[in-house]
């Protein structure tokens, strides 16, 4: 062959001949690049969209804790006491659904009580109390942890129980004889039994949760274990005004062993 030729792809060829990319080609090109890299871009836009999706759904749950938290910090004194009357409303359906005979029903009326002492009462007065104690006592140790222990089971467990019998016994119609001769019953073995509870409870209420959750966490314990265990009736009790009003004074609110209803 001579000089003016060239080999390509193993036919000789006139330099001028050689067929060049044209730019259409080019664009070809360009767009198989781009969609190449629009392919390999959707598993990460997929995996960032999961991601998303799970992180929104983590703070739809965080949402609820959030607010609940929120209104501790700007209306405590009304969120604990409803929370109180929650709890207390839960706790007597739960104790009702425990204790009622085959051929009872249940009371809602006892349960309406029930819900008023938690709102109106239990739940203001542990406000105040968690607050006043934290404010004397402001630490955490063990010694500490004690005297705020002594101090509820002396000053304001037996108030809060006296009332606690004091005003479910006006509101089911006994007189105020019947009311003191009451207190002289139940109101020791109410906090004698709390003794053996409320104790090792309040030690890790003021041990180690803060205290704006403190009432929470006093109300829940007791909550929790009446699921666990079954009516207890003093014998002395034997009218239906008596079990309606040991009944209640057993289940998650104030208990005869709640001796300290913080």
């Amino acid at each position: 062959m001579g000089s003016g030729y060239v080999r390509i792809i193993g036919k000789w060829q006139q330099p001028w001949k050689i067929k060049t990319s044209t730019p259409s080609s080019f664009a070809s090109v360009h767009q198989l690049r781009n969609i190449r890299n629009s392919e390999i871009s959707r598993p990460i836009n997929l995996l960032s969209s999961r991601s998303f999706s799970s992180s929104s759904s983590r703070s739809s749950k965080i949402g609820f804790l959030g607010w609940y938290l929120g209104m501790l910090e700007t209306s405590p004194l009304i969120t604990k006491s409803v929370t109180s009357s929650l709890i207390f409303a839960a706790a007597d359906l739960t104790s009702q659904k425990i204790m009622l005979p085959p051929s009872g029903s249940f009371d809602p009326i006892r349960t309406l009580r029930m819900t008023g002492y938690g709102l109106l009462i239990l739940g203001p007065s542990q406000h105040l109390w968690f607050n006043f104690v934290a404010k004397v006592l402001p630490k955490r140790d063990v010694i500490t942890t004690l005297k705020k222990i002594i101090m509820g089971q002396a000053i304001f467990g037996p108030c809060i129980n006296s009332v606690f019998f004091s005003v479910n016994a006006a509101l089911q119609g006994e007189s105020g004889d019947e009311i003191v001769a009451r207190l002289k019953r139940d109101l020791l073995p109410t906090q004698l039994n709390g003794l053996l509870y409320w104790p090792i409870c309040d030690f890790v209420t003021f041990r180690f949760v803060p205290v704006h959750l403190q009432p929470l966490m006093n109300r829940e314990a007791p909550e929790e274990r009446l699921r666990v265990r079954e009516r207890k009736v003093s014998p002395k009790s034997s009218s239906s005004s008596d079990l309606s009003l040991q009944a209640e004074a057993e289940e998650g609110g104030t208990l005869p062993e709640l001796g300290v209803a913080n």
